[in-house]
C-alpha cells in the first residue's frame, strides 16, 4: 500500500470519527474565510470547519492526484488543544487527536 494509500484510509477515519462526534455537519465558510493568512483560519474558522473544509479537502486533492505531500504536518496538537478548551468528551477527543496524528505521522514520515 503506498503512502496515499494509507493517507486516504486515515482521511476516511477523521471524517468517520468527526461524524461520529457530531463535527462534522456544518455549513461551509465563506469564501473570504479561506483568505486567511493565521494559522488554521483560527479568526475565519472554528477549527472543525477547517479540518472539514481546509486540510481534509487539500490532503484529500494531493491524494487523489498522487502529487507530493507537505514536508511536515503536526496538526495534532492544535486539535487537541481546541478540543480540551471545548470540553469535548474525553473519549471523542482521544478518537480525533488519533486520527489527526496518524495523519501527521503519514504526511511527515513521507
Amino acid at each position: 500500500m503506498t503512502v496515499h494509500d494509507e493517507l486516504d484510509v486515515a482521511l476516511r477515519r477523521l471524517e468517520a470519527t468527526m461524524k461520529a462526534t457530531d463535527l462534522w455537519r456544518m455549513e461551509r465558510p465563506s469564501p473570504s474565510a479561506f483568505q486567511s493568512a493565521q494559522p488554521f483560519c483560527l479568526d475565519t474558522m472554528a477549527l472543525p470547519q477547517w479540518l472539514r473544509f481546509v486540510f481534509i479537502a487539500r490532503l484529500d486533492a494531493l491524494v487523489e492526484e498522487r502529487a507530493p505531500l507537505p514536508e511536515k504536518c503536526d496538526v495534532a496538537p492544535a486539535v487537541d488543544a481546541f478540543l480540551d478548551q471545548e470540553g469535548v468528551r474525553a473519549n471523542d477527543r482521544l478518537l480525533l487527536c488519533k486520527a489527526v496524528e496518524e495523519i501527521d505521522r503519514l504526511v511527515t514520515e513521507n
